[in-house]
């Protein structure tokens, strides 16, 4: 049974960081990118972050480049999102992802950051 579990989250100020985590059971989650996604009251989900299954590339949301980072540890079947200098903007439902075979899509329950001005 696939599983994508996020922590991390939390309450913090303008010009935070926070490190989320997205812990994979149930696949062999080495074998495919990762992302994360963000969805905020009112509006649509958004893709913030995608790394390759190596971790030999990532690409970013132009709203995060610059303050956020994406990275795996396949060891630990774990991706992680290092989020620095946060804005109040950046308050959103953070969401695990992955597709598996190209059709089965899997997320995350979510993890809510919220950034205090």
């Amino acid at each position: 049974q696939v599983q994508l579990v996020e922590s991390g989250g939390g309450l913090v100020q303008h010009g935070g960081s926070l490190r989320l985590s997205c812990a994979a059971s149930g696949f062999s989650s080495s074998n495919y990118a990762m992302s994360w996604y963000r969805q905020a009251p009112g509006k649509e989900r958004e893709l913030v972050a995608v790394i390759t299954s190596t971790g030999g590339t990532t690409n970013y949301a132009d709203s995060v480049k610059g303050r956020f980072t994406i990275s795996r540890d396949n060891a630990k079947n774990t991706v992680y999102l290092q989020m620095n200098s946060l804005k109040p903007e950046d308050t959103a439902v953070y969401y695990c992802y992955t597709r598996i075979g190209g059709l089965n899509k899997y997320w995350g329950q979510g993890t809510q950051v919220t950034v205090s001005s």
